[in-house]
Formats: structure tokens, sequence, C-alpha cells
């Protein structure tokens, strides 16, 4: 696993690409544990924001995106943002509970977005 090698060599953390399906981190933090990778593994989000998203994400960043997400927003496009907002504060409270070492936002441009979720985290 080019990752361990990665850790071996000095990394001090890990910080995941972006996910829209809380198991999908968990399932990678379990596997590299079992290959002895003990750094802390920082999940990184990405909130989405418009419905173009649904098709640019996957396409440029080889990632899937949930049937629950994509069917929502594709019955509702002009709420996107909305959506994807709700989305995204419930992942960083389910990751929080499951005491993650922390949470990366990709914002790209969207820092208000981000501050519009962590203002509404009950922490």
């Amino acid at each position: 696993m080019n990752l361990k090698r990665k850790v071996d060599a000095g990394a001090d953390y890990i910080v995941t690409q972006m996910f829209f399906d809380n198991q999908k981190y968990f399932d990678f933090v379990r596997e590299c544990r079992q290959v002895g990778i003990t750094v802390p593994i920082i999940p990184g989000l990405k909130v989405i924001k418009n419905y173009g998203q649904l098709t640019s994400l996957p396409k440029n960043f080889y990632i899937n995106l949930p049937t629950d997400l994509v069917d929502e927003i594709c019955e509702s496009p002009k709420n996107a943002e909305e959506i994807g907002k709700r989305w995204a504060l419930k992942q960083v409270e389910g990751l929080l509970q499951a005491k993650v070492p922390g949470v990366h936002f990709y914002i790209m441009n969207d820092t208000k977005n981000v501050v519009e979720i962590i203002n509404k985290l009950s922490l």
C-alpha cells in the first residue's frame, strides 16, 4: 500500500479525499489500521453547492455520490446548495460523534457555506 510507505517515510497524518458517505471513511480507517497505519486520519468533506457538481465532482475527483443525495438534488436542483449544506452538516455531526481527529473542508472558494455549517454545530 503506497499510503503505508508514505507514513513509514514520515507522514504525521492523513487527509482523505472528499467523500459524501461517512461509512466510506470508517471503512478506510479500518483498512489503514489493519495494515499498521496509526497516524491520525482526517476526513475531507466538500459541500455541494450546485446541481452541476453532481457530474463534475465524480468526473474530476473519481468519487461516488450517494444515491440519496443525488436523488434529492435532482428532485430539487434549485435547492442544491441548501441540500448540500444540510448533508455536510449531518456528515460532520456523525464524524464528530465518532471522535474523528478533526475535519478538513475542501472549500474551493466556498467559505460562506462552511462557516454556516460550523456555526450550526452544537459543540
